[in-house]
């Protein structure tokens, strides 16, 4: 019988499921749940490659990070109540996936020079290799996928 995940202090645990490794980190969208969710991200990517021996790219850890703040952001924006982040790894992708209150499926908004702000989804749309959204029995599911090794320089 699986004795179940370990707990960090921070509440988070690094679990290794049969789709690879993962973490979930419940959040409730006060002023911290932000960088909360980012430094959480980041040390997931570092657990994952120091623990599992997977690459992990410098430029594919700050994206997930960017990610993550952008979805984030947005849930404790637009969403009243609690929001879930989870990270998994499933082969060489970290999926990032933001669950809102809000059953509301976001919308990029066409490029405007002049708007100022609401131009998170329009990032992480840029940045990451898919965006899903899906409607969920109560509130949403944002789930985008970042490949961990890109080759690129800084790794």
């Amino acid at each position: 019988m699986d004795p179940g995940p370990a707990v960090d202090r921070d509440g988070t645990a690094l679990r290794h499921g049969l789709r690879g490794p993962q973490t979930s980190l419940a959040l409730d969208g006060d002023g911290a749940c932000i960088a909360r969710a980012r430094h959480t991200a980041a040390d997931f990517l570092a657990r994952v490659q120091s623990e599992r021996g997977m690459e992990v790219s410098a430029r594919a850890s700050d994206l997930t990070q960017l990610v993550v703040s952008e979805l984030v952001t947005n849930a404790c924006k637009y969403a009243p109540g609690p929001i879930l982040l989870h990270l998994r790894v499933t082969g060489a992708v970290v999926e990032v996936v933001v669950w809102d209150s809000e059953p509301g499926l976001p919308l990029a908004r066409g490029a405007d020079p002049d708007r100022v702000g609401q131009h998170g989804l329009e990032i992480v749309t840029a940045l990451a290799q898919s965006v899903d959204a899906e409607r969920e029995p109560a509130g949403k599911r944002i789930t985008a996928r970042i490949t961990l090794d890109d080759g690129a320089p800084g790794r």
